[in-house]
């Protein structure tokens, strides 16, 4: 498969998964609507789907979200599935992701150095 369709295929999967949370579609309480999917890595077959999860609340909250997003992994890919019309839909995988949270302590960090 040609590198831009995965490119174009994992920023699909990211605004379903995005639009699926915002909404509160996803009916686990664990799920908080303030939790933000930073990147999906598909592999080359489109078999697997790592779905990177961040939020700007703390780790704990975002973890549970997590755990709740993976129990809903079949709803989901259900869903992506039918808008993707893809002949095989990715098994999700959702995994916590801290890089936005880290890049703004750096920032913060250069911030503080400069003044």
């Amino acid at each position: 498969m040609s590198e831009y369709r995965l490119v174009r295929i994992e920023n699909l999967i990211q605004q379903i998964i995005s639009e699926l949370i915002l909404t509160g579609k996803i009916k686990d309480h664990r799920v908080s609507k303030m939790i933000s999917v930073s990147r999906v890595k598909c592999a080359q077959d489109l078999s697997v789907a790592k779905v990177y999860v961040s939020g700007f609340l703390n780790d704990n909250v975002t973890k549970r979200s997590v755990e709740g997003l993976n129990s809903a992994a079949p709803f989901i890919q259900g869903i992506v599935g039918k808008k993707l019309q893809t002949r095989l839909t990715p098994r999700l995988t959702f995994c916590f992701d801290s890089s936005i949270r880290e890049g703004f302590e750096i920032n913060k960090k250069i911030e503080e150095l400069l003044s």
